[in-house]
């Protein structure tokens, strides 16, 4: 069963980007198109949607014209084949011209008429041709080649320097900045003589969004945001709760900061978004807190009421059902002994693996007979298994128990329970088979892992644990 997701894309929340104050423009010549329909197409964080279409006549030359003024950011100028793109910034010069060639579009670019285009172009056609030098130099066998290396590299380096200095303010120098990798200064040296890369990474990190501007609205309108985003949360955070709510709240601010609310809606539900339905076990709760402080409180705005209201009910759901959580207390109808109830809370094992299940559920019955493997290598050594089905009848339950060779096992029928009991909501069961993992105290410690996944998971489990359990020095 697929999971549903209750954040609808961001485009539905967002207000109007800022815009420039004049009506735009944009003249092409392109050498070698004859004819067919180019379009102009904006960034939006990781995608591009079409703005405007225009008909490129035999020779090439095409006009996209508009009353109304383009939003501020990075676009791109598709031509008919649907692969060859120009990309163009738009600004608050809105009314320009460019001729380009098909065979060398970045050599060949000559833009009248916006300055940051003119920039942007003018930069790339020198760092080519420095990089053309490199990979010349590395065909040829030269005498002083090495420091022909460092000339051509000194060379880019003065040449960036002072196009970032003398053009400073520009939107093609934020575009710059803010793709750059952060500048590393000489690292110190551990005792062992090798480089700290501890330090090394702290340093990157810290710095990581020091050229970023999240007070301009047009780099929501650029892929960056997004990109940068991405590598952040996903790559430079450990992917554990603690870490990523930390990190989730010191990005918003950053964006809180800027005041752009665009911006600061996006991040949200980047983040939000990201951890409705995580990838990592035990993150549920990043969703949790992202809805509880902004989106809750509306510092993320949202028109659609039933939007907010399904968040609200997910957290509801969420927040008893989270990783370090105990686990709500159930007695089911006994398989054993149908006189008696089967307790979650009642096995005295380490750890116990709850397997919440359907009858006639096409990946139940695929995983079954994965849980009894597992169940059988693993119960000796202090796992303990409950099944619960949550629908179907009784007959149905007992024959898929018996089917599946199931009977040493603990299993339960769910629909004859100590109380009232919805497993949608209750436990989090919005698909079957949904599973948990509990220590000895009926502490959640994963969620929603695959039957397959279980004894990796508990082995590295386990092995954290006996880690921790050591004094700092004799860890390794």
């Amino acid at each position: 069963m697929k999971l549903k997701r209750i954040l609808f894309p961001l485009l539905l929340f967002v207000s109007n980007l800022v815009v420039a104050q004049s009506a735009y423009r944009i003249e092409g010549q392109i050498k070698g198109l004859t004819g067919g329909s180019c379009i102009l197409a904006n960034y939006y964080a990781a995608q591009i949607y079409a703005k405007d279409t225009a008909q490129a006549d035999n020779n090439g030359h095409f006009v996209f014209e508009g009353t109304k003024p383009l939003s501020g950011g990075i676009y791109e100028v598709v031509l008919p084949d649907r692969k060859t793109l120009y990309r163009v910034l738009i600004t608050d010069d809105q009314n320009f011209s460019f001729t380009a060639d098909t065979t060398d579009i970045v050599g060949s670019m000559k833009v009248t008429g916006s300055r940051d285009n003119e920039l942007f172009y003018d930069f790339q056609r020198f760092m080519k041709g420095k990089e053309g030098e490199y990979q010349k130099l590395k065909t040829q066998k030269v005498p002083d080649s090495d420091k022909r290396y460092k000339d051509i590299q000194d060379q880019r380096k003065a040449f960036y320097d002072n196009f970032m200095k003398t053009n400073e303010g520009t939107f093609t120098v934020k575009l710059f900045k803010a793709s750059a990798e952060p500048e590393l200064p000489t690292a110190p040296k551990l005792p062992n003589g090798k480089t700290d890369s501890a330090w090394v990474f702290n340093y990157y990190k810290n710095h990581y969004w020091d050229n970023f501007d999240f007070a301009d609205a047009r780099m929501l309108q650029t892929p960056f945001l997004h990109q940068k985003l991405e590598r952040y949360i996903k790559d430079l955070t450990v992917q554990v709760e603690d870490s990523l709510i930390k990190e989730a709240d010191f990005i918003v601010n950053k964006a809180i900061k800027g005041k752009q609310q665009d911006i600061i809606s996006y991040c949200i539900w980047y983040i939000t978004n990201q951890y409705e339905m995580p990838k990592t076990v035990g993150t549920e709760g990043v969703f949790v807190h992202m809805g509880e402080k902004y989106y809750l409180t509306r510092i993320m705005p949202i028109s659609d009421t039933a939007t907010l209201k399904n968040v609200a009910d997910r957290i509801k759901v969420l927040k008893p059902l989270l990783v370090n959580k105990i686990i709500p207390d159930l007695g089911v109808m006994s398989y054993r002994a149908p006189d008696k109830l089967e307790y979650i809370h009642g096995s005295k094992a380490d750890y116990e693996i709850l397997f919440f299940y359907s009858p006639t559920c096409g990946h139940c019955r695929e995983s079954a007979p994965k849980l009894k493997a597992f169940h059988d290598k693993m119960h000796a050594q202090g796992v303990d298994v409950l099944t619960i089905a949550i629908d179907g009848n009784e007959e149905e339950w007992r024959k898929f128990i018996k089917e599946f060779k199931l009977e040493t096992l603990n299993n339960g029928f769910g629909l004859v329970a100590s109380r009232q009991v919805v497993y949608r909501t209750d436990y989090d069961v919005l698909s079957t088979p949904t599973v948990y993992v509990l220590d000895k105290n009926k502490k959640i410690i994963a969620r929603r892992l695959g039957v397959e996944d279980l004894e990796p998971f508990l082995n590295v489990y386990k092995k954290r644990l006996a880690m921790e359990s050591k004094p700092a020095g004799n860890r390794q």
